[in-house]
């Protein structure tokens, strides 16, 4: 009986473990491939893998020198297709044995996940700005995508979130034929450093006018309250060791100026707002939760993000109108260069030719795209909305944050997003 039952387990272990060494092989032997490292599985893969890839710095000029590039590859099948996610940012949580991408669910398929240049371990030394660009990173992606494609011959997917969604439709302007499909999720298209959508959108579309008042208020109450919790204020960011390019006077403005954007980005329930009658712990713990100041801190991950804002992604203002009095900054504008870039690039020109090269592309492409938003997320006040082509699919999820997924659409959503992507990729 043990011979029974051991022979088929040595079967399988046998007819695994070539396939396995088959795949490293053949990932080992791609060019570009710098070094190669097996990690722990995540469920619903058959193997995964940490490739660092050579880019160079700038695809127009090879000999300005090159980086390597963080690549995780996990393994469905040959046969099957290859959802490739673009980070905007880092791509450290891939490691993560429960990293799970819902796209690579839906189609059961190959996942590729690209860590953008200039991020955690795939920042170029020494930093040179300059290569940080729009289209030095779509041609990251298309080198990697034409590179994969040797194993991965099925269709292929990109896919991204917020900066990732950027990323998404940014390359997708410049390779439409590497992918078949596109899924940008809750991705802006800013035409402007202060794009100025985004304060629209806030007065007269996030939630109700009810709502809207009460994050007002709330605001209103902390400006008020500033006596009082100053001293919080200062405690907590010396706790933090938080260092600031401005003075802790400003810092408490924006950060209450900040409040609003990130109360609706992240679709916080209105309910969790304190009375104002509240005590000043009650009040400071709240405005801490929803809008500390390290997001203003001087160094900090998002540097790189900040820099691209600045140079051609373009960003949000302030709506300062309904707090004059209570301010100790004389005005919001210019704030990016103030307290969020390097000194190096604080006189950078804003360049809206990548906005204006993504226009023209929505406008006349007749390429496959599912653009996923929540309906009460300020990014959604620069939504791609401008192509009519039977190929893109806009779903907006009712009272939706940035946290839209097509797994917390509505029933109805769901399903078209499902059976499109599989008539789409499966076919």
């Amino acid at each position: 009986m043990k011979h029974y039952f051991i022979l088929p387990i040595l079967f399988v272990w046998a007819s695994l473990f070539p396939a396995q060494a088959q795949l490293q092989k053949q990932l080992e032997s791609l060019p570009h491939v710098k070094k190669i490292e097996k990690l722990d599985n995540t469920a619903g893969f058959d193997d995964k893998y940490l490739i660092n890839f050579e880019q160079d710095l700038d695809h127009a000029n090879p000999k300005a020198g090159s980086f390597t590039q963080r690549v995780f590859v996990m393994h469905k099948g040959y046969d099957r297709p290859t959802v490739m996610v673009t980070e905007g940012y880092s791509a450290g949580r891939t490691v993560n044995l429960g990293y799970q991408e819902e796209l690579a669910r839906i189609l059961d398929a190959n996942l590729v996940v690209v860590e953008h240049r200039y991020f955690s371990e795939s920042t170029p030394q020494p930093l040179n700005w300059s290569y940080l660009t729009v289209k030095n990173s779509a041609y990251d992606l298309h080198r990697i995508n034409q590179t994969l494609k040797k194993i991965y011959p099925k269709k292929w997917l990109s896919t991204g979130i917020s900066k990732g969604g950027q990323t998404t439709n940014f390359y997708r302007a410049y390779f439409p034929d590497d992918v078949e499909v596109s899924v940008p999720y809750v991705a802006p298209l800013c035409y402007g450093i202060e794009d100025g959508r985004h304060e629209l959108f806030l007065r007269n579309f996030a939630g109700t006018p009810q709502e809207r008042k009460a994050v007002e208020d709330f605001q209103k109450e902390v400006l008020k309250r500033r006596d009082q919790l100053s001293s919080l204020f200062e405690n907590h960011c010396k706790e933090k060791k938080y260092k600031f390019r401005a003075p802790l006077e400003e810092i408490y403005d924006f950060s209450v100026l900040e409040y609003p954007f990130a109360f609706w980005q992240w679709g916080t329930p209105v309910e969790q707002i304190p009375p104002l009658t509240a005590s000043d712990n009650e009040i400071f713990d709240h405005w801490m939760a929803i809008s500390s100041p390290d997001y203003f801190i001087s160094e900090s991950g998002f540097t790189s993000f900040f820099v691209q804002a600045a140079r051609e992604l373009g960003y949000y203002g302030y709506d300062t109108k309904p707090f004059e009095g209570l301010l100790k900054i004389e005005s919001s504008k210019g704030y990016m260069a103030k307290l969020l870039l390097p000194k190096a690039v604080q006189d950078i020109a804003f360049d809206r030719s990548e906005y204006d090269r993504v226009e023209h592309f929505m406008a006349t492409t007749d390429a496959k795209m599912i653009f996923i938003y929540g309906e009460y997320d300020p990014w959604s006040a620069t939504a791609v909305t401008n192509s009519h082509s039977p190929n893109m699919l806009y779903l907006v999820g009712p009272q939706g944050s940035h946290r839209a997924r097509i797994g917390n659409l509505p029933e109805e959503m769901k399903q078209q997003a499902i059976e499109t992507l599989k008539a789409w990729m499966l076919d």
